[in-house]
This record gives C-alpha cells, structure tokens and sequence, in this order.
C-alpha cells in the first residue's frame, strides 16, 4: 500500500529483541550497530524535517541517528503500556504523543501530549449508515446483529470461538457478520450459513460497524480507539500472545471505567455464552457502556498529532 501510494520503503537490517534467551538475540548487536549506520545515511541523504515513529523496532535506530543529527523527533504510543523501542526513544525524542491518561509513568512528563490515535475517517459517521449497511449485507434489519473480528490474518482462538456457537447464535436468532482472517479461509469460509455470514477480510469496515448492535474484537490499540467512536457494546478478547500483554492493559483501560466487558481468552469457551445472554438481554447494560464507551473516543487525534509535528518543525 505505501509504494501504490507513491512513497518509497527502504528497508534496515533490524529485528525485535527476544525476551527470552534464544541465538536470534546474538546477532541483534550486529543488526542495531547496522541499522543505525544505515539509518545515518538516510538521514543525510533525505534531509527530513521532522522524524517520526509508531513504537515499532525499525523505527529505533532511525529515529535515534535523526536525534544525533538534530532532527526533531516525535514517537506515537499507540498503547496504554509503553512499549521497549519507545521507552528507549523517549530521552531523546522532542513530543511524544499518546492516546492513554497516566503514560507519565513511561516518558518525561513535559514531552506527553494526549492525542489519541489516528482511525479512519469514514468511521466517524457509522450512526448515520445503517440503512446502507443493512442493504450491503443483506440482512434482516429486525434482527439483532453480532460483529466478530479477529485482524486482517484472524484470530485462532476467536474463530474456535465462534464456530462452538454457531448453534447458540441460531437458536438466541442473532444475525453474525464474521470475519474469520486470511489465516483460516479454508477451515471456516464454508461454516457460515442461515443469519451467519463468513468473511475473510471485511472491505467496508464503516458499515460493518454500522450494521453491528454488539461486537466482539481483539484489542489491538488502533482497533480500541476506532471501537470508542463507533460507541457500540464490546466485548474484547485481548491477544495473551503479544508482547508485555499490552492488549489486555490495551482492555483494561476501557473496562476499568464500565466502558466495555473483558474476556480472557482462556475462559472464553466456558463463559461467553452466558457473558453474552446477560448483554443482548440487559438493554440497559447496553446503553451504559454504548455511552461510557464514546465517552473514550478521540475523533480529533490524527489533526492533533499534525498539530504537533508542525510545531516541532515551526520551531528549528
């Protein structure tokens, strides 16, 4: 997508660090001593204004050679705990934006700026688009509706998940728009049926929120973020598997204020159903955390942070 979009990617000989011994960790010397040679270069060959990074380990060396260059240097915390290349940044970074109250306790506080995190734009009016949603999914527009989303690649333990309560949706006459992942086309692209819908990858995410009256996801930061402005019942399923557990803190920061219900993967077999019955039965449960929920949202993030680095430009 970036190239199609008419910007050039020039790759660094660069990998995470491992968190437990393993003999990747002993070329990761070589790897960062590399990195940051090269990083240099670009630098002086592309003479930017302002350098910026998203807490992704290729944006660590880069983003260290534009401070010793005297390059000003913003770093996006997209989650509500700080990851290591950011942590590693932050002495030297100019503006550190980020999209979770108390993030004090990882960065200077005179650099924190609360921004929220960039989402699409088309999101913004999801209210607005359910007529539109129903026709572009066909569905029954009396009938409640279910949104399951795993990412792009999907999610093993969500699609278990799912398809142990495909009987459970049919008989409670819930609709489900599922979206299964790349990952897992073959083993449920032909599960779906009467009121369940079977998706690899959802190309109108606008209108799938639009069409959803509760929703279960994985939460990832951006996905958090877009799911506080869609403001619909969520039940998040965070990743165990992802570094410092950052998706369940990612949960936490919105359930903690009755915003959102959390579900840990391990018990997820053994409690949605009831979890789930206690949601679609209990109107007044669904308001509450429908405006709890967008209570969360910052719409205005991607403008903020623009804001920000054109300050930092303003001033060199």
């Amino acid at each position: 997508m970036v190239p199609k979009a008419g910007y050039e990617i020039t790759g660094l000989w660069i990998s995470g660090l491992q968190r437990k011994l393993s003999m990747k960790n002993l070329m990761f010397p070589f790897k960062l001593i590399s990195s940051l040679w090269k990083s240099r270069k670009i630098i002086e060959r592309f003479r930017p204004h302002v350098a910026i990074g998203t807490g992704g380990y290729a944006s660590a060396p880069l983003l260290r050679m534009a401070s010793a260059k005297g390059v000003p240097a913003l770093i996006q915390e997209q989650n509500s705990h700080a990851g290591i290349t950011n942590k590693w940044l932050a002495g030297n970074a100019d503006r550190i934006c980020v999209a979770y109250e108390g993030m004090e306790q990882f960065f200077p506080k005179e650099k924190v700026r609360i921004t929220g995190n960039p989402v699409r734009q088309d999101i913004l009016f999801v209210a607005e688009k359910r007529d539109e949603a129903v026709k572009f999914f066909a569905l029954d527009p009396t009938k409640k509706t279910l949104l399951v989303l795993g990412g792009s690649l999907g999610a093993k333990k969500i699609n278990e998940l799912v398809e142990a309560h495909l009987g459970f949706f049919r008989k409670s006459d819930i609709q489900v728009i599922w979206q299964c992942g790349k990952l897992y086309e073959n083993t449920y692209g032909g599960r779906g049926g009467e009121r369940i819908q079977v998706h690899t990858y959802v190309n109108r995410m606008d209108l799938a929120y639009a069409a959803a009256d509760f929703i279960i996801s994985r939460a990832g930061a951006l996905s958090v973020s877009e799911l506080c402005l869609v403001g619909k019942p969520v039940i998040f399923i965070p990743s165990p598997n992802v570094a410092e557990d950052h998706q369940t803190k990612n949960a936490l920061s919105i359930t903690d204020k009755d915003a959102a219900i959390l579900l840990k993967e391990s018990a997820a077999l053994e409690s949605f159903q009831d979890i789930f019955t206690d949601l679609m039965q209990s109107e007044k449960m669904q308001q509450r955390l429908s405006q709890n929920i967008r209570k969360l949202a910052k719409p205005n993030a991607t403008r903020h942070i623009v804001d920000e680095i054109e300050k930092l430009i303003a001033n060199q």
